[in-house]
Formats: C-alpha cells, structure tokens, sequence
C-alpha cells in the first residue's frame, strides 16, 4: 500500500523538484499540495504569484489543492493556527506525512519537523543536502520551465525578476548567491516539466517593488 502524503507547495522549482522525486519512487499516494495564499492579494504567500495561475498549475498536474488563506501582515501565530488547523484534518484521515522542497537550511527543517511533532505528523524532505549547482542544472535538464517571480533586492538586481531558469541565468548570478536561491535570494513559478500534462500559459505584467523584494506579476493567458 502506498504512503499517503501530503506537499507543502509553493509552485517552484524546489517543490516542483521535491515531488518529482516522490512521484518517480511510485511508493506515495499525493493527498493533495499544499499552499499559503494572502487574502486582499490573492496571490501565493511570499512568491506573489496569482492564485489563478497556482490553479491551472495544479489541474496540469493532476493533482488536488489545499489552500490555507492567510490575512495580509499574517503573524507567524495566525500562520501556525490555521496550519494546524488543516493538518490536524489530514492526521485524522491517516495522512502522517508532509513532504517539503527544503535544501540545507537546518533551522528551517528542524522548525517544520518540531512543528508536526506536535500534532503527530513527520517531514520528508526528498532533495535535502543535494548540491544546489547540481539541482539547479538537472532542473533544467530535465526539462522543467521556470520564470523569476520575486527577488530580494538586497542580494540580487530588481533586473533577474522576470527572467527565465536557464544556463545563462545560472551563469549570471553574482558570487554568494545560491542557485537555487535557498536563502530566500529569488522566488520561482514552474509552468512546464515532466510532471506536467501541458504548459501553464501566461504574460509577463508589471514590476512591483514592497519592502525590498522586486515582484514580477505573471498574468494568466
């Protein structure tokens, strides 16, 4: 019997990677992804990507979506109720297990895997410890199409917003910066791949500058 498990999901690359490995194991049974969306915006928490396009991205994987909606300035307090909340319902229904995209922040995973002790649950984290280099490059080998959705501007050009997960993208990123942007450098939204039945089709919108963080919007086609 397959394992049934759950997806934290954020429509990038290193969730869109994360799957691809458990899919291809053929030993879990994916209940449904799962993804923080900002109410007022309507967008994906932190990536700012439509929740219009995370919906056409899911159905080309076939896949059911679990939304949490999440208030605009949500404090981390509101973000674990509501998370409870709706694992605390799978856990009911048999489902033990959240599989994460993380890469090598230790404090990250070990937030998330004291997180789920508490209401009985685990992580499973598919591509921890993978060199970035690597990933990043099989990423794209592999055939997955990403765009640069958001990017600290602390760390990268407002000019990386809006450009495409290649080879000359890769080569471009100044010294310091991860490839895969594990330390929150660039977010991502993936709309094509081998876990997907067809493309996810959009424009390329405006420019939004919050705080530090460079938004490009993504409008569906």
């Amino acid at each position: 019997m397959k394992e049934r498990v759950l997806v934290s999901w954020s429509g990038g690359k290193d969730s869109s990677m994360a799957l691809y490995e458990i899919q291809k194991t053929g030993q879990y049974e994916i209940v449904a992804l799962v993804t923080t969306v900002t109410d007022g915006y309507d967008r994906i928490s932190m990536h700012g990507v439509r929740r219009s396009l995370l919906e056409r991205q899911v159905e080309s994987l076939g896949l059911p979506l679990h939304t949490i909606h999440l208030s605009m300035n949500a404090t981390n307090e509101e973000y674990e109720s509501k998370m409870k909340a709706a694992l605390e319902e799978y856990r009911r229904n048999g489902v033990q297990t959240v599989v994460f995209g993380d890469i090598f922040l230790e404090d990250i995973r070990r937030y998330r895997e004291d997180f789920l002790s508490k209401i009985g649950m685990k992580g499973a984290f598919p591509i921890w410890r993978r060199d970035t280099n690597e990933l990043a490059r099989t990423f794209i080998t592999m055939g997955f199409k990403a765009i640069v959705v958001c990017v600290d501007t602390k760390v990268l050009d407002r000019s990386f917003a809006g450009q495409m997960i290649e080879e000359e993208f890769l080569r471009r990123l100044p010294p310091g910066v991860d490839p895969c942007g594990e330390n929150g450098e660039f977010h991502s939204f993936v709309f094509d791949g081998p876990i997907f039945t067809r493309p996810v089709t959009f424009t390329i919108g405006e420019t939004v500058l919050r705080d530090s963080f460079c938004f490009r919007d993504l409008v569906p086609a």
